[in-house]
C-alpha cells in the first residue's frame, strides 16, 4: 500500500483499473502525468511484451496516449475522468511539447516511485493545504501568476516538483533535465526561500533538498550548489539561535522593542538589560557573519539510471 495516495487508486476500478494497476496509474496520474515503458516495466519488474500489453491497455480505451517529444517517448495520461476520480481536475493536461519539461517530469516521477514511502504531497491543492494547516500563509509560498486568457490566475508550486512533509522535516526535489547554467536551481531556491525559513524558524522542521538529474555534469553542479546552502553542522547552543536572517532581524526588533518598552518578561528572559544588550550584539555579529547555519538543514542528490544514457 502506497499511504500517501489515500487509497484514491481505488476511485480508478470503473476504468478497469485495480490493484497495483490503479496504484501505477494513480501515481503517475498525480506525479506529472507521464511514465515511460522502461519505468513501467521495471515497477512491475515485466519484460517488453507485458509492459507493451498494458501501454495497449490504457491506450486502447483512451486513459493514456503513446506520445513522442523530441526523441523522447512517453505515455501521458490523458483521459480527464482519472484526474476527476483521483480529485486531481486542476492538472493541467494540455499536450507536452517541450523535451525540457516532459524530461523534467520524468526526472521527478522517477525519485518518486524510487522512494514511494515518502509522505509525498502530490498536488498543488495538497501541497498549499498542508503548509497553511502549520499556519505558513501562501506568500510564502512560490506563486506563478498567469496573464492572457487565465489573467490574474495563480498557481502555487506552479513546476510541480516533488515535495514532502512530516512533523520532522520537509523534502524538497529540485529535477534538472540538462540545463546548462545553474540558473534554474538558483531560481527554484529564490522561489522557495522563503517557505524554507517559515519552516525551519516558525516550526523548526528540517529542511532538505534533493538534486535529481541523469547525466553525471548536472549531478556534480547540484552537489556543489545544495552543499554550499547548507552550515557547518550545528552545536547545541547553534541549535538555539535563528538559522535565517528573517528570524534574526525579529529578534533583534524583539530585543529593541522590550528595551524601549521596558518589557519586563523578555528583560528577565534574557538576563536583565546588560543581557538584552549582549543578544543584540550578537544577534548583529551573525547577520554579519552571513549565517553559516545555512538555508537548508541537509541534502542528497540523486541519479536516474533509467535515464542516464539520454535516452528512454
Amino acid at each position: 500500500m502506497i499511504h500517501h495516495l489515500k487509497g484514491r487508486e481505488k476511485a480508478l476500478e470503473p476504468f478497469g483499473l485495480t490493484g497495483r494497476r490503479a496504484e501505477w496509474i494513480a501515481l503517475a496520474s498525480l506525479h506529472g502525468g507521464l511514465f515511460t515503458r522502461s519505468q513501467l516495466s521495471d515497477w512491475f519488474g515485466m519484460d517488453r511484451f507485458k509492459t507493451l500489453r498494458v501501454v495497449q491497455f490504457l491506450t486502447r480505451r483512451r486513459l493514456a496516449a503513446e506520445e513522442t517529444v523530441g526523441d523522447l517517448k512517453v505515455c501521458r495520461i490523458c483521459a480527464r475522468g482519472v484526474y476527476r476520480a483521483l480529485g486531481a481536475e486542476g492538472i493541467r493536461l494540455r499536450r507536452i511539447t517541450a523535451t525540457e519539461v516532459a524530461m523534467r517530469r520524468l526526472l521527478s516521477f522517477d525519485y518518486v516511485i524510487e522512494h514511494p514511502d515518502l509522505p509525498w504531497l502530490p498536488t498543488e491543492a495538497e501541497k498549499v493545504a498542508a503548509f497553511e494547516a502549520l499556519g505558513i500563509g501562501r506568500s510564502a509560498m512560490p506563486v506563478r501568476v498567469y496573464r492572457g486568457a487565465a489573467a490574474g490566475a495563480r498557481r502555487y508550486f506552479p513546476r510541480g516538483m516533488p515535495v514532502a512533509l512530516d512533523s520532522g522535516r520537509a523534502v524538497f526535489v529540485h529535477a534538472d533535465p540538462g540545463y546548462g547554467t545553474s540558473t534554474a536551481l538558483r531560481s527554484w531556491r529564490d522561489r522557495h526561500q522563503r517557505l524554507w525559513e517559515a519552516l525551519r524558524d516558525q516550526q523548526g522542521l528540517s529542511v532538505e533538498a534533493v538534486g535529481v538529474a541523469a547525466g553525471a555534469k548536472e549531478l556534480k553542479r547540484a552537489r556543489t550548489i545544495l552543499g554550499n546552502w547548507v552550515g557547518p553542522a550545528p552545536t547545541q547552543e547553534a541549535n538555539r539561535q535563528p538559522r535565517t536572517a528573517t528570524a534574526v532581524r525579529r529578534e533583534i526588533a524583539r530585543v529593541e522593542n522590550a528595551i524601549r518598552g521596558r518589557d519586563e518578561a523578555v528583560i528577565d528572559e534574557l538576563g536583565g538589560l546588560n543581557g538584552c544588550l549582549h543578544r543584540l550584539v550578537e544577534m548583529k555579529a551573525l547577520l554579519r557573519s552571513g549565517l553559516p547555519g545555512g538555508m537548508i538543514d541537509g541534502y542528497s542528490v540523486w541519479r536516474s539510471s533509467r535515464f542516464a544514457g539520454g535516452g528512454i
